[in-house]
């Protein structure tokens, strides 16, 4: 299935902030997490990532550091600030009601989800 660009730029966010709240990761990790957690059905580009991490770091949000990689080459390190973890609090907040909205739109007559996020009724 192909997810439209609108909805990947909408999730990127509250995707990265969620995996660094998992704890400190570099860029090619956070790309195999997103995939790993969508079940390969989102497929993040370097060109999509990195924009987002110095985006995040100039907010504030993320902490950056270089350290060596087990390859020999640095990796930066990415990890939450204080003010990220409030913003993924805050993201966290607002998924909870789009997705309750989207749960109640698209129940069936019989008050049960044809489309229920994790099975739950709606």
């Amino acid at each position: 299935m192909k997810i439209g660009k609108d909805l990947v730029a909408a999730a990127a966010t509250p995707m990265v902030l969620g995996i660094l709240a998992e704890g400190e990761s570099y860029g090619y990790a956070i790309l195999q997490r997103v995939s790993e957690l969508s079940d390969g059905e989102l497929e993040w580009s370097d060109g999509m990532l990195y924009p987002l991490l110095h985006r995040l770091e100039r907010l504030g949000h993320i902490e950056a550091t270089w350290s060596a990689s087990p390859a020999g080459r640095p990796r930066k390190h990415y990890r939450l600030s204080g003010s990220g973890e409030a913003a993924f609090a805050e993201q966290r907040r607002q998924w909870s009601v789009v997705s309750t909205a989207l749960q109640k739109v698209w129940a069936d007559r019989d008050g049960r989800s044809s489309f229920a996020l994790g099975g739950a009724p709606a």
